[in-house]
């Protein structure tokens, strides 16, 4: 039975070349999903475009490593920014930005703020820290955050947290809400 297997298998084969090559062509190579996506995705940036935040380094108010901030915008309400102070309002966000040098620490800050104003979120947190600096200055970020949040146009007001959310290293802060325009003013 096996001469009958291999005759019917040469039988088979008749006419057939052996291949000169021992790789096969597969057509054209196959594309680099990972690049692509990278490629394509770069390609909906558009490179030329400034961020204009409306923060202004121009004139950055000194705070010493443990002074508390606080500051309320014209018409928040008293009671308001008692309970923010008091660590009333429940925070649903938080952002660290030790370590940061203050170009990124500011990108990051306004990133952060449109997020939780895109999503509604009325009280977040965000640490500063209070490092003293090596030239025996105030503290940098803290002392931008504090320009910085004043001037933002969807900040309510700030207060330095509670001593179990960071204390004076970090502030609440309470958000406008855009959706229910007229409710926070």
């Amino acid at each position: 039975m096996q001469d009958d297997d291999f005759s019917l298998f040469r039988a088979e084969l008749r006419g057939v070349k052996p291949l000169r090559d021992d790789r096969a062509d597969t057509g054209k190579p196959k594309t680099d999903r990972l690049r692509f996506s990278t490629l394509r995705q770069a390609a909906t940036v558009r490179q030329d475009e400034i961020k204009v935040d409306g923060l202004s380094d121009q004139f950055v108010i000194d705070v010493g490593a443990e002074d508390a901030l606080y500051w309320a915008g014209n018409g928040v309400q008293e009671g308001q920014m008692r309970k923010l102070k008091l660590g009333q309002i429940p925070f649903e966000g938080s952002l660290d930005l030790h370590g940061m040098k203050v170009d990124v620490a500011r990108d990051t800050l306004w990133d952060f703020l449109a997020e939780a104003i895109r999503r509604e979120i009325r009280c977040v947190r965000v640490t500063h820290g209070k490092a003293a600096r090596m030239d025996g200055r105030k503290p940098m970020i803290k002392s931008h955050v504090n320009t910085w949040l004043r001037q933002h146009p969807q900040v309510l007001g700030f207060t330095s947290c509670l001593p179990k959310h960071g204390g004076t290293g970090a502030v609440y802060i309470i958000l406008k809400r855009t959706m229910m325009d007229g409710r926070d003013d």
